[in-house]
């Protein structure tokens, strides 16, 4: 019982530094940001450029998409490794039953923290889509009452990005 007991406290203690909230970007986090931007890009060109380009021609949105995205899915990933730590003290054998692999089942903390942190990845692009496509039918009603209510600065060619940002924001939980 004594070694269950300082096994869980070690395991508790054991969480990557990489997996703490507001960390910077691993390359896999990087790697998936790729991925998710190419599948935007994919739902719509147009609405793609307008939601992260920033330059004149917006032709650096893929770019701004990866980097924004990269920082997302870090911190999605310090998320779910503080509520996979928190499942597992709570439960730690239904935890290692749920997320573990094999005969040892030492694994199961690296499976939830993936697991959960796919998952928001992913819920994330859908709120991206979904806010993208709205805006877009807002902006074809009429561009200069669209710019009027989302855009900031002077020339409030930034409409689109604040109306995607601000819907995925009302969408999150």
């Amino acid at each position: 019982m004594r070694k269950l007991i300082l096994v869980v406290i070690a395991a508790l203690f054991a969480v990557p530094a990489l997996a703490v909230a507001g960390s910077t970007p691993s390359p896999a986090d990087t790697a998936a940001a790729v991925k998710q931007c190419s599948t935007m890009r994919t739902a719509g060109l147009s609405s793609f450029k307008l939601t992260f380009g920033t330059n004149a021609n917006r032709s650096n949105a893929f770019g701004k998409c990866v980097s924004k995205q990269a920082h997302l899915n870090a911190l999605n990933r310090g998320n779910a490794a503080k509520q996979c730590a928190s499942a597992r003290t709570a439960d730690p054998v239904g935890f290692a039953a749920t997320y573990g692999k094999g005969a040892k089942r030492a694994n199961a903390f690296g499976n939830c923290v993936s697991t959960t942190t796919k998952t928001a990845e992913a819920a994330q692009v859908q709120a991206t889509v979904n806010a993208a496509k709205q805006c877009l039918t807002e902006r074809k009603a009429g561009i200069a009452a669209f710019n009027a209510k989302y855009g900031t600065g002077a020339s409030k060619t930034n409409a689109f990005g604040k109306c995607v940002s601000g819907k995925v924001k009302q969408s999150s939980p």
